[in-house]
């Protein structure tokens, strides 16, 4: 069974970053959804259980989904400019 958490929106400033998800207790199965409205790209940073942390960047004016075995945390990085957007994530034991 999938469970949606609601649409969470960001304005992250220059040199930021946020996290927005965490289970530290031994990570879920997960989608994530990110989506950059903003001119500036932003990185998102994910930890699974037993895997290195992995960057992704996300161009201005774009969207990733990302499906996420076992998922600790995920976080948003801007680098020297603003952005906002969207992120959303699903978790599920699929």
């Amino acid at each position: 069974m999938a469970v949606v958490l609601p649409i969470q929106y960001f304005n992250i400033g220059p040199n930021v970053g946020k996290s927005f998800y965490e289970n530290l207790a031994g990570g879920i199965n997960a989608a994530v959804t990110v989506n950059n409205n903003s001119a500036n790209p932003i990185s998102l940073v994910i930890s699974r259980v037993n895997a290195p942390v992995i960057t992704y960047e996300v161009p201005a004016v774009n969207s990733l989904t990302l499906a996420v075995d076992l998922l600790l945390y995920a976080a948003l990085l801007t680098g020297a400019g603003a952005a906002f957007g969207t992120i959303e994530i699903t978790t599920s034991d699929f």
